[in-house]
């Protein structure tokens, strides 16, 4: 398994894997993806540059490779390489295995983050983390 960054030109590699298995996510213009690959793309993320630092976004594991800790080491990489902290936003169910990733609750977020987590949470349950 290979674990990178998508250079920019190659960014629409990952919205067609997130298409091919009817995931919503996309990557946003502005994102770095990030990608775990054996011949095809079987897991990818983004981080978004935020207020001194980045939200990670759009992780996503093909589920053929799931429980396989494909997840952890595409985290470990795209986060060990981010300047500044990472945030992110999951269900609740989903807290323990960030935690495991080394994220923590979050008290305060940038203030872009916070009104967007407070739009999403009108209508599902999301707790913030960051690391």
């Amino acid at each position: 398994m290979h674990y990178r960054a998508l250079p920019a030109p190659l960014k629409p590699l990952a919205d067609k894997f997130y298409r091919a298995h009817r995931s919503p996510m996309r990557a946003n213009r502005d994102d770095r993806v990030w990608v775990a690959q054996q011949q095809e793309i079987v897991a990818a993320l983004c981080l978004r540059p935020i207020a001194g630092g980045h939200w990670l976004t759009g992780l996503f594991v093909a589920p053929p490779q799931r429980r396989q800790g494909v997840a952890r080491r595409l985290i470990e990489q795209a986060v060990t390489e981010a300047d500044g902290p990472v945030w992110l936003f999951c269900q609740p169910g989903l807290g323990d295995f960030y935690r495991r990733q080394g994220f923590m609750p979050c008290g305060s977020l940038p203030e872009a983050l916070a009104e967007r987590l407070a739009r999403y949470q009108r209508s599902k349950a999301l707790i913030a983390l960051y690391r």
